[in-house]
């Protein structure tokens, strides 16, 4: 059974609805999850599910479906505000969705196969897609899991400082945590983060999550009690989000299930600053004149 990709696409589906062609990167308007896609299909995936909001289903089926029909099967499943699926009979006012990784329950009921969860407006690069592909095709089990590691020096903008989650990883292999550091960026040739105050040096292939994660189905249930202990116990947080990283670092701490960091040379790119998106266009174009890509890419 060929594994699934998820798309984390419920926050920008605004962006899409009205102004779509804002998020064209390609020389034909193509998307970053295009691209995303497009990779995907290559390394072996057999289905791509998107996490949406449902008022965007229409137009989300009228981007992809002409695209994507025939090449890859395609479902759409909603992140919304509802707890009673849960199991949760309060009303908790919310300021903001619950976050990535209660948005990833939203696929519980159609996904039944070894899976991967990424970003949509983020570029992640075919080797990453190939990797996952085989993590989760030779080595993955219900107790172990993974993550992409990319290098930090390959995920910086050029126009501010960014956060990023980097990965401390044992003699295996395998993830031990994820320290969050808030504002890293470059300085003098050289990669820092700051920390109350003061700077501290990152070695450039320091790995670091951007959110590519890989699992079997068995995380669902897993994350549905985390969801809703982290629903009750932030019921006064209206902003308070549940991340994918609290499932790792949960199961992790718990010795529940392992996470293989696989490494990747990939370039990493997304739109954290508007002034990223002329270095994002940029870089598509040199990937579609090195051959990385065809200059029409469902063509």
């Amino acid at each position: 059974m060929k594994p699934t990709l998820l798309i984390l696409a419920a926050g920008m589906a605004s962006r899409y609805g009205s102004m779509k062609q804002i998020d064209g990167f390609g020389p034909n308007g193509e998307t970053i999850i295009d691209y995303s896609i497009y990779d995907a299909i290559k390394a072996g995936f057999g289905k791509v599910v998107f996490i949406i909001k449902e008022e965007f289903l229409d137009n989300f089926k009228a981007i992809f479906e002409p695209k994507l029909k025939g090449r890859i099967e395609t479902d759409y499943v909603f992140q919304n505000f509802d707890l009673k699926q849960f199991g949760i009979e309060e009303e908790i006012y919310r300021e903001k969705p619950w976050g990535t990784a209660h948005a990833i329950l939203a696929a519980r009921k159609v996904v039944k196969e070894p899976f991967c969860v990424i970003n949509a407006d983020d570029y992640y690069g075919f080797d990453a897609f190939e990797k996952m592909v085989h993590f989760l095709d030779k080595e993955a089990t219900d107790s172990h899991f993974s993550i992409i590691g990319y290098e930090i020096g390959k995920t910086l903008s050029d126009f501010g400082s960014v956060s990023r989650g980097v990965c401390k990883v044992d003699d295996a292999g395998n993830l031990k945590e994820i320290v969050e550091r808030t504002q890293v960026y470059k300085k003098d040739g050289a990669i820092v983060y700051e920390e109350d105050g003061k700077e501290y040096p990152l070695s450039f292939d320091t790995p670091v999550s951007m959110n590519f994660w890989g699992f079997t189905p068995a995380v669902f249930s897993i994350t549905e009690t985390l969801f809703k202990e982290f629903a009750l116990a932030n019921k006064e947080k209206p902003k308070a989000e549940f991340f994918i990283p609290l499932i790792g670092e949960n199961l992790v701490k718990n010795n529940q299930a392992s996470f293989k960091v696989v490494p990747t040379g990939s370039q990493w790119f997304g739109v954290t600053y508007k002034e990223d998106k002329p270095f994002v266009q940029e870089s598509i174009t040199n990937l579609v004149s090195n051959g990385t890509y065809p200059t029409k890419l469902w063509s």
